[in-house]
């Protein structure tokens, strides 16, 4: 199983391990009969890469099955110009991918993927969304409603395919906005909500396999219970699963800042376990370019949400994403991005250049921008955040923070803050006579020395709770 993109695959590769498991198939490290490649289908940067490792698995024995969002998002079309893939099957397929596996083995060739728009697949209003889901959560044998990996009951089908005390858990699939630029509601389906029950189940079961921090994610976490008939759903989950017997800190992550309300910030910022870390999707802060974008705010509007934050916790952590070189940006509105970046102090910032995503409203727009004026304000914006962020994790320095161990080596150990997301966050060393013999999965406690652009280097003063032992592999 090869899993490609975001943290939302690695939750559906691990469902799909999950089935394959109980189907009586052995996931192997080499030597494989099938090889199941889970594609991300998000940016043209991610497509390649998708296509990339198809082809680099093609050239043994095993049959190459393609599935995830490109499979998804293309089916046919990619059928067509890959034909090394042995299957490329959509998101309906999970449910039954071990017996299509099986039958791939024996010499069929399914029925390549037919792209659809999957916010057709459910009704667009709430309501009557959150009837179909509980209706098909009552049927028997109800799994798949056109969601990757969505359980109609509070059993939990998944597999862990690493021994990470980190683990991704999803509250929500699909998204109702509708970004001009983003292709994902059109391939990811609508917004759905999963029932409390189903996440805090899914919850202690990755406890009981030795995970200690939960990362929560969906396309939108700020919409999670829109659809259950409760906005302010996401306030009283997140407490519950801080108490989870063995989980330690609770993430949330892709937050909509239009859709952050106060309530949310109170909790985010004031329960214990709950990490008060803020992934903010600003992509700019200029009022027109948001607006063409199809997003609301402004730069005083961010900086005023910010402030917000900060008052209720002065140490929070804060990440974004910007875009640059949208259709129409102008000089002037790239000042005005930089602006919001220099007050805003942000840990951790992702800067992308605007590239056109088939069948967006942004492909259509006049004005697009010539590529090495993109490119330019690329590198302009990345040099600034650079100096940003590492200005930001020198102001850390004298803190006292709570790391989790990941990584040991000799006296010397890996971890992350509450202010440190893996992968698209930096890291902290935790150094001292306190980090001999530490061991993957303690949660210490330690003092900000020193930093090197985002990441830290902290000494050690003690542990706040040991490693689990005798939890499941």
């Amino acid at each position: 199983m090869v899993t490609l993109g975001c943290a939302r695959n690695e939750v559906d590769s691990e469902e799909l391990a999950g089935r394959l498991d109980a189907a009586g198939w052995e996931l192997v490290d080499d030597d494989a009969e099938v090889v199941v490649v889970n594609t991300c289908g998000f940016v043209e940067s991610a497509k390649k890469d998708s296509i990339d490792t198809l082809l680099a698995v093609s050239g043994g024995d095993a049959k190459v099955v393609a599935v995830g969002c490109l499979a998804e998002r293309y089916g046919v079309q990619l059928a067509e110009q890959l034909p090394e893939a042995a299957a490329v099957l959509g998101f309906d397929a999970y449910a039954t991918l071990p017996d299509a596996l099986t039958r791939i083995l024996s010499g069929e060739r399914p029925d390549s993927h037919q792209p659809g728009d999957r916010r057709r697949l459910l009704p667009l209003s709430p309501v009557d969304r959150g009837a179909v889901v509980e209706r098909l959560a009552l049927e028997p044998g109800a799994i798949d409603i056109g969601l990757p990996g969505h359980a109609g009951g509070p059993a939990v089908v998944r597999r862990r395919l690493g021994d990470s005390p980190v683990a991704p858990l999803k509250l929500a699939s699909g998204c109702d906005r509708r970004c001009a630029f983003c292709a994902i509601p059109s391939f990811r389906g609508a917004f759905v909500s999963r029932r409390p029950s189903d996440v805090l189940a899914e919850a202690r079961w990755l406890a009981d396999h030795g995970v200690r921090e939960l990362v929560l994610v969906s396309e939108n976490s700020t919409s999670y219970g829109k659809d259950l008939g409760d906005l302010r759903l996401l306030e009283t989950l997140l407490p519950e699963l801080a108490v989870v017997e063995g989980i330690e800190r609770v993430r949330l992550s892709y937050l909509q800042p239009a859709e952050l309300r106060p309530s949310l910030v109170e909790t985010l910022t004031s329960t214990p376990g709950v990490a008060p870390y803020f992934d903010l999707s600003f992509q700019h802060s200029s009022a027109s370019v948001l607006r063409r974008m199809r997003r609301f705010g402004d730069t005083d509007r961010f900086l005023g949400l910010l402030a917000q934050i900060r008052t209720a916790s002065p140490t929070a952590a804060v990440r974004s994403n910007v875009i640059v070189g949208f259709p129409g940006e102008t000089v002037a509105d790239v000042a005005e991005l930089e602006r919001f970046l220099l007050a805003a102090r942000l840990d951790a910032i992702g800067v992308f250049g605007y590239s056109d995503e088939d069948g967006t409203e942004a492909e259509r727009l006049p004005d697009h921008l010539p590529p090495e004026v993109v490119a330019e304000r690329v590198h302009r914006l990345t040099s600034l955040v650079e100096e940003l962020t590492a200005q930001r994790a020198q102001e850390r320095i004298g803190e006292i923070v709570e790391a989790l161990v990941e990584a040991v080596s000799g006296d010397t150990a890996e971890g992350r803050t509450a202010g440190q997301a893996p992968e698209v966050d930096g890291s902290t060393t935790l150094t001292g006579a306190g980090a001999a013999g530490l061991a993957v999965g303690d949660l210490v406690r330690a003092r900000v020395e020193d930093s090197c652009g985002v990441d830290l280097s902290a000494d050690v003063v003690g542990v706040v709770t040991p490693a689990r032992a005798g939890v499941a592999a």
